[in-house]
């Protein structure tokens, strides 16, 4: 079991012992530390959080523990109870509140939990001020609030409705040609909170849908990461209820993967692509993706006449890349799509709706459009850490083996070859070391990642 306390947050497995795993007084300590940094940006007598949860099983407890947690602080709480990761960032700005907090481990098991932080704007905080919160969370220099300047907690149950209308009215999400299209779709939301916005934003969007565990119970059916080797069941569903296609999110609903209608993965990494296709038709410009995203975002970028550049991973820097070049999508291979019409976070809503549009006005079915891209394979291995590991001392000899070829050392290190590439790198949320690679096959993809891995496991003598 483990806590991994990271820029990005604090996320662990539930139970065990303080300061090893994410429990109660680890919730209360980090929770306390936010709120603590959050009051030290501006002098104000009044402060507020939103604060929302996937359906995990923990979710509840955690939640109540973080609320009142800033409550104590001072600090008022909007409380959106189940909500998604993109609603809570919206929410924000919104409420005018000074930032927010996600209760949520994405796509990691149910025994995980985490604190995702946002900022004012909505967006995940930098890495200076991740490092702050650590820093406040070990000093335990905290004050609380007296008995008279206690916050409040108000609930607001409002914001998947808020959200839904959010997304159909951006100027690219194209309602009647959606409607018109009379499609069907089979959605499975993991029993978590996408079961409730996904069908309930293709209603609106005239969509029939089929649902497949859209029970928020936070009892996953299956491994939460949506994954091909995830998704039997849907594969079945689509092909059952003869659908145009299936629609699957992880269980805070940033990330987004589609199957076509012979109940084929569309393939994750092609979510963005697609999306993008949509935009940059109606709205040329540039591209944002992480170095660990496939190289068919920069030729559908380039086909549009735009300019792609790769980030470091994580969304953060995704976003501040995006912002930097005038991006006008971008996202993350693993099928989170960023809109910044819409807002700088990954949001599976948004995907949706551009997918639609652009299925729509393309009047053709999903496996005819995926064969409109370059097809590039991917192969996504990992080997687990150990403390005797010396993950920097691996990746510096990496980078020495293949100093000859086109290296990228800002996150890791990305071996560029001609046909195909490799990234190695240090997970921020899982204690693994990522290897990604791509070709033009699956078998060259595989093989890459084997010799990879293989030359790894030599310079570790693992």
């Amino acid at each position: 079991m483990t806590l991994i306390k990271s820029i990005s947050g604090i996320r662990g497995t539930i139970g065990g012992n303080v300061g090893d795993n994410l429990t109660p007084i680890d919730a209360v300590k980090f929770a306390s530390a936010y709120g603590t940094w959050l009051k030290q940006q501006r002098d104000k007598t009044d402060y507020k959080v939103v604060v929302g949860r996937d359906a995990r099983l923990s979710g509840d407890m955690i939640q109540n523990l973080v609320m009142n947690t800033l409550v104590g602080l001072g600090i008022n709480v909007v409380d959106l109870g189940l909500s998604t990761t993109p609603t809570v960032e919206l929410a924000v700005p919104m409420e005018h509140a000074d930032g927010g907090i996600i209760l949520t481990a994405s796509h990691n098991p149910k025994q995980w939990n985490a604190l995702k932080l946002l900022n004012a704007k909505g967006e995940f905080l930098n890495g200076k001020e991740g490092q702050k919160i650590l820093e406040i969370a070990e000093s335990d220099n905290m004050t609380f609030a007296e008995v008279d300047d206690l916050g409040k907690i108000t609930k607001n149950d409002a914001y998947f409705d808020l959200h839904v209308e959010e997304v159909l009215a951006l100027d690219l999400v194209n309602k009647k040609a959606i409607e018109d299209a009379n499609f069907k779709v089979v959605v499975d939301g993991v029993n978590s909170t996408g079961g409730i916005a996904i069908p309930l934003l293709l209603e609106h969007l005239g969509v029939e849908t089929v649902k497949l565990y859209c029970d928020p119970t936070g009892h996953f059916p299956h491994n939460p990461e949506p994954l091909k080797e995830h998704l039997g069941d849907l594969s079945d569903a689509v092909k059952k209820h003869n659908a145009d296609f299936g629609i699957v999110v992880d269980p805070d609903v940033d990330r987004l993967a589609f199957m076509d209608e012979n109940g084929n993965m569309f393939g994750e990494e092609y979510t963005l692509v697609a999306c993008a296709d949509w935009v940059l038709s109606q709205t040329p410009g540039n591209t944002v993706s992480n170095m660990s995203s496939t190289r068919a975002l920069r030729d559908v970028t380039e086909k549009h006449g735009g300019t792609y550049e790769a980030s470091a991973v994580g969304e953060v820097n995704v976003v501040e890349l995006m912002k930097k070049n005038n991006a006008v999508i971008g996202g993350e291979g693993n099928g989170g799509i960023i809109y910044p019409a819409s807002h700088y976070g990954r949001d599976a809503l948004v995907g949706v709706a551009l997918f639609l549009s652009l299925l729509a006005d393309k009047k053709m079915s999903v496996s005819e459009l995926r064969k409109t891209y370059t097809s590039y394979f991917m192969s996504k291995k990992k080997i687990e850490l150990t403390p005797t590991l010396d993950v920097d001392a691996i990746l510096k000899a990496m980078e020495d083996k293949y100093s000859n070829e086109n290296l990228t050392t800002i996150d890791g290190v990305k071996i560029d070859f001609a046909e195909s590439w490799a990234h190695l790198r240090k997970s921020n949320t899982e204690p693994i070391i990522r290897i990604y690679t791509e070709a033009k096959s699956q078998e060259a993809a595989d093989t890459l990642a084997e010799k990879i891995i293989s030359e790894i496991k030599e310079i570790a003598n693992i």
